[in-house]
């Protein structure tokens, strides 16, 4: 049974874990969901969702208790949304705390401020998607081994490096489980691959 963390500190904890949980379910596994504040938290998982909010913010709290360097010692898989996609960068246009798993520069708030906060819909994979975009970041630029997943008016918004995952905008806020299940199926092969 797959196990999956969501990052309980800012942004749509809940939508996240009623997504994940729908997700297990559409795709017929059993699954269950962990709410993550800490190490102890950490340590059953075999995917971690890192949701929406402020990105410097959640940051210092990877970093105060120590999640971050579990994060990045244990390869544990990762889907970011919004200010997790800026996490799992190596750089942004912004001085703060990154993890630096995937070769990808990001520019925060690249749609603008919450005010100018917009839905569209997006290809991704080529399924139709509706993407909601919040102070939405979006990828300037990828190394070598990065795959884009979805661009929107030429900017990324999302993309894929080994077994992680990081786009701009919220699928949580919408009812479609599609890159829930894809999380949920990447996750799956990680773990097969590690089992050799």
């Amino acid at each position: 049974m797959l196990n999956i963390g969501i990052l309980n500190l800012q942004g749509d904890v809940e939508e996240h874990d009623i997504m994940t949980t729908n997700a297990f379910k559409n795709l017929k596994l059993e699954g269950k969901t962990t709410l993550v504040n800490n190490l102890k938290d950490i340590y059953p998982c075999d995917g971690l969702i890192i949701s929406g909010g402020e990105s410097s913010t959640i940051g210092m709290h990877l970093e105060k208790t120590g999640l971050d360097k579990y994060i990045v010692q244990s390869s544990i898989p990762v889907l970011g949304t919004c200010a997790g996609l800026v996490l799992l960068s190596k750089n942004t246009n912004k001085k703060q705390s990154l993890l630096g798993l995937m070769d990808i520069t990001v520019k925060r708030n690249a749609f603008g401020r919450q005010k100018f906060s917009f839905e569209s819909e997006i290809k991704l994979n080529n399924k139709i998607f509706n993407g909601v975009f919040i102070r939405a970041p979006c990828v300037e630029k990828i190394g070598n081994n990065v795959k884009i997943l979805s661009k929107f008016d030429e900017k990324i918004i999302a993309a894929k490096e080994n077994q992680y995952i990081g786009i701009s905008f919220h699928p949580e806020l919408t009812d479609d489980t599609y890159i829930h299940e894809l999380f949920i199926k990447e996750i799956q092969i990680y773990k097969k691959n590690k089992l050799g």
